[in-house]
């Protein structure tokens, strides 16, 4: 059987990185699979439905949280996280594609092959997630899991964005909560860029009030 694979969530200032596998044969999935960044989000919440539904379809995520992220390092927690979400689905003598998360695809693939626990054949390919019917399919699961823990963080947090360092949102919502509590929320990846900016902007402000 195939499989594919991809991650969502990389870049977020806020919130986890995700990854999803997709195990199935290609005649089980729905019409319209693509890269989930192309979707509009009804378009790719009732694709991920389906999938989820479809008993034929095995999926598996795997969830980076942001203090693991902190703690880690970016490439070795994709590679870590593609194997996660592939071993909770695959069976020995399978084979699978994973969306490269590295510039040489297929030092990727060999990496996520080598910390799969079952014997199985993996390759990688630069935005396989729009070449690939399965690792769209695992894109659209993804971006879902994803898109779900930000609205957990909302209904936490109130308004948030995206969780992205160019939403303004986003920004707007860190900064005032560094400013209320001189620290940043929990889900957030606090060794981000983004961070050291307002930390740096906070204490510009603190030394003028002085």
């Amino acid at each position: 059987m195939e499989f594919g694979v991809d991650e969502a969530g990389k870049g977020p200032v806020l919130g986890s990185m995700f990854a999803a596998a997709i195990r199935a044969s290609r005649a089980e999935l729905p019409d319209g699979i693509g890269d989930s960044k192309r979707l509009t989000m009804q378009r790719r919440e009732d694709l991920a439905a389906r999938l989820r539904e479809n008993p034929n379809v095995e999926i598996g995520v795997a969830e980076i949280t942001p203090e693991q992220i902190d703690a880690g390092n970016m490439n070795e927690l994709v590679v870590s996280a593609h194997a996660k979400a592939a071993d909770a689905v695959v069976q020995a003598g399978d084979a699978g594609l994973c969306d490269a998360g590295d510039v040489d695809a297929d030092r990727f693939g060999s990496r996520v092959e080598a910390r799969i626990s079952t014997s199985v054949a993996v390759d990688a390919v630069h935005r396989a997630d729009e070449s690939d019917a399965l690792v769209g399919a695992a894109s659209i699961i993804a971006k879902s899991e994803r898109e779900a823990h930000v609205d957990s963080l909302r209904d936490r947090f109130g308004e948030i964005g995206s969780g992205y360092p160019s939403d303004q949102t986003t920004r707007a919502f860190l900064s005032r909560y560094f400013g209320e509590h001189g620290e940043f929320p929990s889900p957030t990846r606090r060794s981000w860029a983004t961070c050291d900016s307002i930390r740096a902007s906070a204490e510009q402000t603190d030394f003028g009030d002085f």
